[in-house]
């Protein structure tokens, strides 16, 4: 009889919470948090950068890693900065304020380029990141939450790992049009007394106030999300919205979200007032976006972002092109211009609505909008004998689904153009892709949020 070995013991880490220990960080992680050890164990930062000693307090603890909050800053970074935001530190937004921009980008590129080789088992050259000129007041769409704290009606931003509100008056990456539209929402609320959802009972009127903003028009679409049809006082607000000021006002809609749960949106959009969409110029294109059609918020990058698309799909006006996820068509219609033809593939039946309207408003004969989910239309579009010359997958941030990844070697396109909004998911897709038939030729990550963890990345794969 074979004896079993006895498990090897675990030694406990070597840090307790409540210890305030001197640290030197080493690095940021995908959070934005620095990074630094311990004997040999792992605690994540907040608000420190690479190179910085701090002392820091441990406030929680796991097996591989703790948290600590930093108590005292006793040698800062030269990259340090002062973020112009009051609320820096406090709200979960903007966490990278406090680092220079430059190193914002070396940061971003670092992280991509440590998610290939360690999660996808790849040496890929990265490119730098492509940056903005000016990195602030980019963001052309504001989402908060609503709450009554105190007695008082609270619209903003969470703090990092909690459901309360920072309530903001101003934010330094929105569009000034919508910090205005915000302002006034809150107002007319007060004003109207309509009453605040309460989370815990999963009760009340208003949940979230979003405010989209077109660059190219100026105008403002103000969505109120609550949780039941009939809004108590809906007409007082109404009346409270259209005379608060707000510039260029295009519309009001009303969506209905009575589920609980994190998601922002539910199903049904009303108009209450104007028009239920906005119009946004973008690669020489006029697009229609819905309350809830996506759309990237960084109007200036997103253009970096098409160019650096068409530029690795490499079109001659003789392919065809399939676009998995395509939202309202921008990637699909920018592209129609070079190729053959284009079918775009999404599972948001209002986002594919928007696309067809924006193929006719602009006159796009050769591209076609499917509605369906990727990994389940791609191969009936194979299997009816359509053809892909090249793949353009832009998926959400958990990534292309296993039957996904397996279409589209099945579709043998002699390009895949991946856009990721996660280097995690975009690393073990591209390894895969890899392992099968594909060869990862370049990597361009373009950052579209700038003072945030996040950064987007175009890469593109040929058929070996």
């Amino acid at each position: 009889m074979v004896q079993k070995r006895p498990a090897k013991a675990q030694m406990p880490p070597p840090v307790r919470e409540g210890q305030s220990l001197e640290l030197r960080v080493e690095g940021l992680n995908h959070q934005g948090e620095g990074g630094a050890r311990h004997e040999g164990f792992t605690l994540f930062v907040p608000g420190a950068l690479p190179g910085e000693l701090v002392r820091a307090r441990v406030i929680s603890r796991k097996k591989t890693y703790a948290r600590a909050l930093m108590e005292d800053l006793l040698q800062p970074s030269s990259h340090r900065v002062s973020p112009p935001c009051p609320h820096h530190g406090f709200c979960g937004g903007c966490r990278l304020q406090h680092l220079a921009y430059g190193e914002q980008l070396r940061h971003k590129r670092k992280l991509v380029e440590e998610a290939l080789r360690r999660l996808g088992g790849m040496e890929v050259p990265v490119h730098p990141v492509l940056g903005m000129q000016d990195p602030w007041g980019y963001r052309n769409k504001a989402q908060v939450p609503a709450a009554v704290e105190g007695g008082k009606i609270r619209m903003g931003f969470y703090e990092p790992r909690s459901h309360n509100i920072i309530d903001l008056e101003t934010c330094p990456v929105q569009f000034s049009a919508n910090d205005e539209a915000l302002r006034a929402v809150r107002k007319a609320v007060e004003k109207a007394g309509v009453k605040i959802y309460d989370e815990g009972e999963n009760r009340g009127g208003l949940r979230h106030v979003v405010s989209r903003t077109s660059l190219s028009t100026g105008e403002t679409l103000v969505i109120l999300v609550t949780a039941e049809r009939n809004l108590s006082g809906k007409n007082e607000l109404l009346q409270a919205l259209q005379g608060s000021g707000i510039k260029n006002l295009a519309g009001i809609v009303q969506n209905v979200n009575p589920r609980r749960g994190n998601a922002v949106f539910g199903e049904e959009d009303i108009t209450l007032w104007g028009r239920g969409f906005l119009e946004e110029e973008l690669g020489g294109l006029i697009f229609r976006i819905s309350p809830r059609s996506f759309f990237q918020v960084n109007t200036l990058q997103a253009e970096t972002l098409l160019r650096k698309v068409r530029d690795y799909a490499d079109l001659t006006w003789k392919e065809t092109v399939f676009d998995l996820y395509c939202g309202t068509g921008t990637i699909a219609l920018y592209l129609s211009r070079y190729a053959r033809k284009v079918i775009g593939v999404e599972s948001l039946e209002p986002a594919v609505k928007d696309a067809r309207e924006n193929a006719a408003r602009n006159h796009i004969r050769n591209c076609e909008f499917v509605l369906g989910k990727a990994e389940e239309t791609a191969p009936k579009l194979l299997s009816a004998g359509e053809k892909a010359d090249v793949v353009v997958v832009d998926p959400p941030r958990k990534g292309c689904q296993a039957g996904l990844l397996e279409a589209m070697i099945k579709l043998k396109p002699a390009r895949i153009i991946y856009v990721s909004c996660n280097p995690a998911s975009l690393a073990r897709d591209l390894g895969y892709l890899a392992r099968r038939g594909y060869r990862v030729s370049e990597v361009q990550p373009v950052d579209m949020f700038p003072h945030t963890p996040h950064v987007e990345t175009v890469c593109l794969l040929e058929r070996k």
